[in-house]
């Protein structure tokens, strides 16, 4: 009775054992994957907030550019006016306005410097080409957009709004080019509004990619370990619980 009252309250040893056929015993171990789901989960909320908040103003601006160029019919001369006073006034708005903007550019590269520190293979595709576009946006703000403004809010379209370089418009007459008008500055801005929403709402499908393709990643690994502690349990439970007989 001692006996069986000596194993009945030994405890359970703290790594569960496996016998094997030769009646060794051979520790069982449970490897977690380590994850790096909540430092992943607040770059993507980095990267998604600011290129929501990007797409939100150029959705805002969509009413002004669609006679410009979604629609067939001819723009009104009177509409040019409003066009040209609603961008002014975006231009010469507080200096807190741009600080903000360039805050939330400044957030969303903080977002793709957090995700790419150490790599993994899907970060280096979906992050590496979601951030290439986010570069090329933040190209077209530049070099189109900013520059656009300034030259609505000064009234001179001879400048050349595509060209990296301001040149004059007597000079594009001297070379043989024909300089921009004021519908045709106002349509390249328009135009640089489509493409840079088109770019961030290829940031946001790469992202979508990327959680989905983790998503299915994560769900074969889990079957696959399912199915290795199945094979584990089976083989513990065909093998004999007692290597041999006890020596009295």
């Amino acid at each position: 009775m001692l006996g069986l009252a000596h194993f009945a309250i030994r405890p359970r040893p703290q790594n569960p054992t496996q016998t094997t056929r030769n009646g060794r015993p051979t520790p069982l171990t449970t490897e977690e994957p380590t994850t790096t789901a909540p430092k992943t989960s607040f770059a993507t909320f980095l990267i998604l907030c600011p290129t929501s908040f990007f797409l939100g103003i150029l959705f805002s601006l969509f009413p002004y550019d669609y006679p410009l160029l979604w629609t067939a019919a001819p723009t009104p001369s009177s509409y040019y006016p409003i066009l040209e006073a609603h961008l002014r006034h975006l231009h010469s708005s507080p200096p807190l306005i741009p600080r903000i903007l360039h805050i939330v550019i400044a957030i969303g590269l903080l977002g793709f410097l957090i995700k790419l520190y150490r790599p993994s293979e899907s970060n280096m595709l979906f992050d590496g080409a979601s951030l290439v576009l986010y570069m090329i946006g933040i190209i077209v703000y530049i070099a189109n957009i900013v520059k656009g403004l300034r030259v609505v809010s000064s009234g001179d379209y001879a400048q050349e709004l595509v060209e990296g370089e301001a040149t004059v418009g007597g000079m594009l007459a001297g070379s043989g080019e024909k300089p921009l008008t004021r519908e045709d500055g106002l349509k390249v801005l328009a135009a640089s509004n489509t493409i840079l929403a088109l770019v961030l709402v290829g940031v946001l499908v790469l992202q979508a990619g990327q959680w989905y393709a983790e998503r299915k990643e994560g769900q074969e690994v889990e079957r696959m370990r399912r199915e290795r502690r199945d094979r584990a349990a089976a083989t513990g439970a065909r093998s004999p619980v007692g290597g041999g007989k006890k020596k009295l």
